[in-house]
């Protein structure tokens, strides 16, 4: 696989990062969602494509990964946190139990913010790659037609 589509593959899976991270934070807040459950935050579990395993074994053994084991990355699904939800006293809410108290989501503002800047960091990193590669490949063509 090529740099660009490793890169690319990459930038992919970040983006559908920030989607979801995005999501917790407009729900941090809410009551409830349109089902009428609380809110649970979600969080994108992301991992090599192909066979990680194989990778690992080959590289412990002290010779390199070639290149036709790198696939890149995918997203392998989106996980729910099942945290209990917080409650909060609020008996004037509608939303409000017999108790008057009112059930909020799960997410962690902090650690969405956190997972936030860490994948825009990642995201940034990848395009970065996917640049210098095609600078690369643009040299090497260069090189090519003057030799």
């Amino acid at each position: 696989m090529k740099a660009t589509e490793i890169s690319l593959s990459a930038l992919d899976v970040e983006w559908r990062r920030l989607e979801v991270i995005a999501q917790n934070l407009a729900n941090s807040s809410t009551v409830r969602s349109a089902d009428g459950s609380v809110y649970k935050a979600r969080h994108l579990i992301s991992g090599p494509r192909g066979d990680f395993k194989a990778m690992l074994e080959t590289g412990s053994a002290g010779s390199a990964v070639s290149s036709s084991q790198l696939q890149g990355v995918q997203v392998y699904g989106i996980e729910v946190d099942e945290r209990i939800p917080r409650y909060v006293y609020d008996p004037q809410n509608p939303q409000a139990d017999a108790d008057g108290m009112v059930p909020l989501s799960d997410v962690n503002e902090a650690a969405e913010m956190t997972a936030l800047i860490k994948t825009a960091r990642a995201y940034e990193a990848n395009l970065v790659a996917l640049n210098i590669a095609k600078q690369m490949y643009a040299k090497a063509l260069e090189i090519g037609r003057a030799g």
